[in-house]
């Protein structure tokens, strides 16, 4: 750990327990005590099968109370570099790289509430679903819980103008007492009266997603053992999956079992629900369905999961059912796919930039052949910043930045002729370093 973020964390970890344990008192009951320490899931770990197999694979855990105080130390270092004298925080994704506290992490998507306040200066304040202040009990880098004010119509009904405006007042308070008279304010997704409430308080608002997509794509060495450790339980779970699909079952019975796995190793959700087979596989995209999968058939999914320590999995693998030969048609696009996640990857270097990926990576001819929808993207705790399109998708959606050590890409390949057949789908994890592209996803590429 570097000595600066050594210091900082001792520094915040004295200061934590000194002075801010009291905002998880609760009702004062054992019960709460034990929910808030040894009793969180995330204090209890992620559990005997995960911490023996990755034992096994010689892998590390991290550091959690180090990556914790990165994360907030990246943020706090963006904020200061974009003006900000603090930023509000709806996006489950961005309060967990903040706080590293969860809760109903799909339902808030779409409820507002649960959100958090992080300053310039590192003070942290979660606001919770009622109730739930021990979900922060394990974080030294939160320094206060209070109970969420949503103004969504289900939680507010008729009343949520009044609310909002609740809502704004305890946010104006909060930016005056923790900003030192700076009043611009970053929010990375809100509720509309939110919006029109902060600003007419005098509140500049200002796009939070840019500086949270920024502060999380340089990823530290905590973050790096921790995806390794995703990804190698996603990978097993992939394994399984496999050795266990027969012809004759349903895509969605194939699928469910990555769910199974992915719960089992301590992983938390699926994002999407891509799983295909024959005819299905091309075009890509297609979800999971009621279709018996046939001998000899392609099939294709994108795992698109968040695994263990909440961090993405987003592998692409293709295989045929009942392990026969593949076919001539079958044979040539697994070839043409490897070849490009090959070429592909490679160029994954520090200094490179994203226009140079766009047009020096590889892609066959678009007008014979389907391709996925970009050719690289960032990866984190989701799909994050950047992504990189095809070379005719530069005039209308290019943009450039330089590769860093650090960053976590995966790479894309899609294969499915416009004529008709099957397709082939690749997506591997690439961690950039000094050195160049180290593989975090190992899994066989065999059909």
């Amino acid at each position: 750990m570097p000595e600066k973020i050594a210091r900082s964390l001792a520094v915040a970890l004295a200061a934590h327990q000194a002075s801010t344990a009291s905002h998880r008192v609760g009702d004062g009951t054992p019960e709460f005590a034990l929910a808030a320490n040894e009793g969180h899931h995330l204090n209890i770990g992620p559990g005997e099968l995960c911490l023996t197999e990755w034992a096994a694979a010689g892998l590390e855990l991290p550091d959690l109370p180090a990556m914790r105080q990165y994360r907030l130390e990246r943020t706090v270092a963006k904020l200061r570099e974009f003006g900000y004298g603090g930023a509000v925080l709806f996006d489950p994704m961005n309060i967990r790289y903040v706080t590293d506290t969860t809760n109903m992490q799909l339902w808030v998507m779409h409820n507002g509430a649960r959100y958090c306040y992080v300053s310039a200066d590192g003070y942290v304040i979660v606001w919770d679903y009622a109730g739930c202040e021990f979900f922060s009990g394990h974080s030294h880098v939160v320094d206060e819980v209070r109970p969420a004010t949503g103004s969504t119509y289900f939680l507010a009904g008729p009343r949520y103008a009044e609310i909002a405006r609740r809502w704004a007042d305890e946010i104006v308070s909060v930016v005056g007492e923790h900003q030192r008279g700076n009043r611009r304010l970053a929010v990375d997704q809100c509720h509309q009266l939110g919006y029109e409430a902060l600003a007419a308080a005098g509140i500049e608002v200002g796009y939070g997603v840019e500086v949270m997509e920024l502060a999380r794509v340089i990823k530290s060495v905590d973050e790096i053992k921790a995806m390794r450790c995703a990804t190698h339980a996603c990978e097993a779970t992939m394994g399984e999956m496999r050795a266990a699909l027969t012809p004759g079952m349903t895509e969605r019975e194939v699928w469910a079992m990555l769910h199974e796995g992915n719960i089992r190793r301590a992983g938390e959700w699926i994002e999407t629900q891509i799983l295909s087979s024959g005819p299905r596989t091309n075009p890509w995209m297609q979800e999971a369905s009621a279709r018996v999968i046939e001998e000899g058939d392609m099939v294709a999914y994108d795992t698109d999961l968040v695994g263990a320590y909440g961090m993405m999995c987003d592998i692409s693998r293709s295989f045929i059912a009942g392990g026969t030969k593949p076919t001539k048609h079958q044979a040539n696009l697994h070839s043409m796919a490897l070849d490009v996640l090959a070429h592909n990857t490679e160029l994954l270097t520090p200094g490179r930039t994203l226009r140079e990926l766009t047009f020096d990576a590889l892609l066959p001819d678009v007008d014979r052949y389907r391709h996925y929808s970009c050719q690289f993207h960032g990866v984190g705790q989701c799909d994050e910043y950047p992504e990189v399109y095809v070379p005719r998708a530069w005039d209308d959606w290019g943009y450039d930045a330089v590769l860093e050590p650090g960053m976590v890409l995966t790479v894309e390949s899609f294969i499915g002729d416009r004529r008709g057949g099957e397709g082939v789908k690749f997506e591997n994890q690439v961690l950039v370093t000094e050195d160049g592209p180290e593989l975090m996803t190992p899994s066989t590429l065999e059909l």
